[in-house]
């Protein structure tokens, strides 16, 4: 079994994690509060002094004894209270499911593979679970017993991996637009459309476009949580995973970059149409985006996953952990879908009736 972390209270020896209100490490137990810095000196000396990974995108070096046909899922030991803990090989800091103790294990964000920035969470389990409740406010179309019903299965405090672009756009779009004109002489009906060939090009920059490298998270639920606040984030420290769930990536930066790309791309054909204004259509026609080199930075950041099961289905959503964004998906009752759509034919009927009535 390999080496696993866990960061210990001086004062009382319990286990200690990141508390997102104070944004310090701190004591359940004792409630003693530890500035982030003064951990720096206990990972110094808790990290192994000669590991050098030789960096393959494709097959990371796996800490802990793999098990299972596959090898997909690792074991490591709580070095609290003894106990196996069974986890994905990706996995990086999780807790003991014998005595709930924070375990990370350090050799999953190491070297190569140690992450360049992380984003803290700021906002707790409690105030996921009330945008859970908040976001089913005012659903309509939502099952009668949903809310009632409905039961919380999970939530997961996770790290995920994204990987951050930064590159420059150069781009020539060429539209084809049209501009209406419609009058009348009393006896006839006269409508002019004037065809233009509308060119837009330009220099566009690009910082920290996100692209999670976790197979696990679906890209458009990572996608709609957006947008993070980079400014906030810090280098990377391991303490801050203390009490959450982490994964490493497990799809590389080049594997990441083509969605990367297409964002990009996308954005900017948006950027430069919407400069574009005054005409009646416009159809891009032609488009040159020629993407430059740039940087790319390795980062962990804060996502609340909430899992619930409703009549045997399960739903999953999503919550940034660091601004409160939350989405998921929903059922609809068709039966009220039914209801309200024949409602408001009806109300069209009956107005139009009167108003024909009137005249």
């Amino acid at each position: 079994m390999s080496e696993v972390m866990e960061y210990k209270c001086p004062c009382c020896g319990g286990a200690i994690a990141f508390d997102s209100h104070v944004q310090k490490m701190k004591c359940p137990y004792c409630d003693t509060e530890f500035e982030m810095d003064t951990l720096k000196e206990f990972e110094q000396e808790n990290m192994e002094q000669d590991h050098d990974p030789q960096w393959d995108a494709s097959q990371t070096e796996q800490d802990g004894e793999q098990i299972g046909g596959d090898g997909s899922m690792s074991a490591y030991i709580c070095e609290a209270c003894g106990g196996e803990v069974i986890a994905d090989t990706t996995a990086g800091a999780m807790s003991c499911p014998y005595c709930g103790n924070p375990v990370i294990v350090p050799k999953q964000f190491e070297g190569m593979l140690k992450p360049d920035l992380i984003i803290p969470f700021k906002l707790d389990r409690k105030q996921a679970e009330q945008k859970l409740r908040d976001h089913l406010k005012g659903k309509v179309l939502l099952p009668k017993y949903f809310k009632t019903e409905n039961r919380i299965k999970e939530v997961k405090g996770l790290y995920v991996p994204f990987w951050l672009y930064d590159s420059d756009a150069s781009a020539e779009i060429r539209c084809r637009a049209t501009r209406v004109h419609s009058w009348s002489d009393g006896d006839y009906e006269y409508t002019e459309t004037e065809h233009f060939l509308v060119s837009r090009g330009g220099d566009l920059g690009f910082d920290k476009v996100p692209v999670d490298g976790s197979e696990k998270m679906a890209n458009d639920l990572m996608e709609s949580i957006e947008p993070f606040r980079y400014g906030e984030a810090v280098p990377f420290q391991k303490g801050y995973m203390a009490g959450y769930l982490a994964d490493r990536y497990d799809q590389s930066s080049e594997e990441c970059a083509p969605r990367a790309n297409e964002r990009m791309r996308e954005s900017t054909v948006q950027a430069f149409m919407s400069t574009i204004q005054g005409y009646a259509t416009c159809v891009p026609e032609h488009t040159d985006i020629r993407l430059k080199k740039g940087t790319i930075s390795y980062a962990l950041l804060p996502i609340w996953v909430l899992s619930t099961k409703y009549r045997d289905k399960g739903y999953t959503f999503a919550m940034n952990g660091q601004t409160g964004k939350f989405v998921g998906d929903l059922p609809f009752d068709k039966g009220k879908a039914v209801q309200i759509s024949g409602g408001v034919f009806l109300a069209v009927f009956l107005i139009t009736f009167l108003l024909a009535g009137l005249l």
